[in-house]
Parts: C-alpha cells; structure tokens; sequence
C-alpha cells in the first residue's frame, strides 16, 4: 500500500496539469478558514471514493484469477507490464496518457462534471469528485493494475484508496494556493513518476516468484488457501 501511496504523491504533479483546471474552478474560492478546507477535503473525499470503488471491482477481477491458481503469473504479468511501461517512457516511444475511451461515456461524463460545476455550490464538491475520478487517466489505470494484482477485494480497494490519498497533497496545494507549485517544480517530481511505477513492477514481480520473504515475496497458494478453508469447517 505504500507503494500505491508514493505512486500517488509523485503522480499528483501529473494530476496538476490534467485536473488543475477543475479543482481552480471550485466553488471554495470565496470561503475562508475551516469551511473552504472542508470544501477541498469534501472534493477529494469523492474521488478517492471513486478509486476505491474501482479498485474494489477491480481486485474482485484480481480474487478471481487468484481463485484460479493464476496469481503469480497474474503478479509477474503486470509487473513485468509496468516495468515495459517505464522502459517506453524513458525512450520516448510512449508518453503516459489518458488513454482513449468510448467517446459516449466521456461526454456523458464531462456534461455531468460541468453541470455540477456551473451550479457552484457547497453542496456540489462530493460529486465532483466523484467524477472528476471517473476521467481517463494513464497513472489511474496503472494504480488499478495494481488493484488486480492484490488478488483481493478489500486489498484492491485499500490499494486505490492509498492512490488517492496520495494525490491529496499536490491536489489540495493547487487548490487552496493556486500559484505556490511552480512548473519547475512540477516537471521536476514528475520525471520520477517512472521510478516509482519501476519499483511497484519489481515488487509485484517479486511477489509473484514465491520465494517465502515476508511482505515482499510471500508464498501464494490458493489450493493451501481452499484446503485451510475446509479445514476450518467441522464434519457434519
């Protein structure tokens, strides 16, 4: 989970130049004090929503293949994605984008995020939030990689939530103090976007080697999984 934290926080400088725009239009700009840091906490609040559902499905997709007996190539599989990623990047031959999605769902998505922002109220933040985590974005989709390789619900769940939490720094900065991180700065912790996703894809292929090194390459078994399950139950 800290590694879905730091990928955050180092993605965050991303997230500036593509959900900047929104979080200067919200409607705290007139409030002060506690009230416009509730405002900003009550944004971000609905997206991490947002990211913790989608990991929630997301590591039931993972549970599945777990079930299955797939998940150290399912662990390999994508760190080995992630590393390919990085490499690609560092080469210029792909550049970390949005992706491309239906163009229905965007603009359903987009109407939705700007009815709410014309509105400009209070009582508008959590929804925009909650879309505003439904946008396309590159670094979402690697963190939900992440969430189909925990192999569990809650886990995927808790790995997007640390996600997002680790957007929260740079996102409420360039809400509440829209001029203090300056592109410099900016373009300077984003060129270590891809060390991180570099260390989530060793650690993921780690994981799924089994080598018996706790936290960091622990054994997976789903059959020992299902033979302890029944194990636990008495004989009728």
């Amino acid at each position: 989970m800290i590694g879905a934290f730091i990928l955050g926080f180092l993605g965050s400088f991303h997230c500036i130049g593509m959900c900047g725009p929104i979080a200067l239009t919200l409607p705290v700009r007139h409030l002060d004090g506690v009230k416009k840091l509730a405002g900003i906490l009550l944004y971000n609040a609905g997206r991490i929503t947002t990211y913790a559902l989608l990991g929630m499905i997301f590591g039931w997709v993972g549970r599945q293949l777990y079930l299955g007996g797939l998940q150290q190539w399912l662990s390999i599989g994508i760190g080995v994605f992630l590393l390919l990623i990085v490499l690609l990047q560092y080469t210029g031959i792909y550049r970390l984008k949005g992706g491309q999605l239906p163009g229905i769902y965007l603009s359903k998505i987009k109407s939705a995020l700007g009815a709410l922002l014309r509105q400009q109220r209070f009582g508008t933040l959590y929804g925009i939030g909650v879309l505003n985590g439904l946008l396309p974005c590159g670094l979402v989709y690697l963190a939900v990689a992440g969430a189909v390789a925990t192999g569990a619900t809650w886990k995927g769940s808790l790995f997007m939530a640390a996600f997002g939490a680790g957007t929260m720094p740079a996102m409420m900065t360039v809400t509440w103090f829209s001029h203090l991180v300056s592109i410099g700065v900016r373009n300077r912790i984003r060129a270590l976007i891809p060390v991180a996703v570099g260390v989530m894809g060793v650690l993921l292929i780690l994981r799924g080697l089994n080598l018996g090194i706790p936290y960091i390459s622990p054994v997976m078994s789903a059959h020992s999984e299902k033979v302890a399950e029944r194990c636990c139950h008495k004989p009728s």
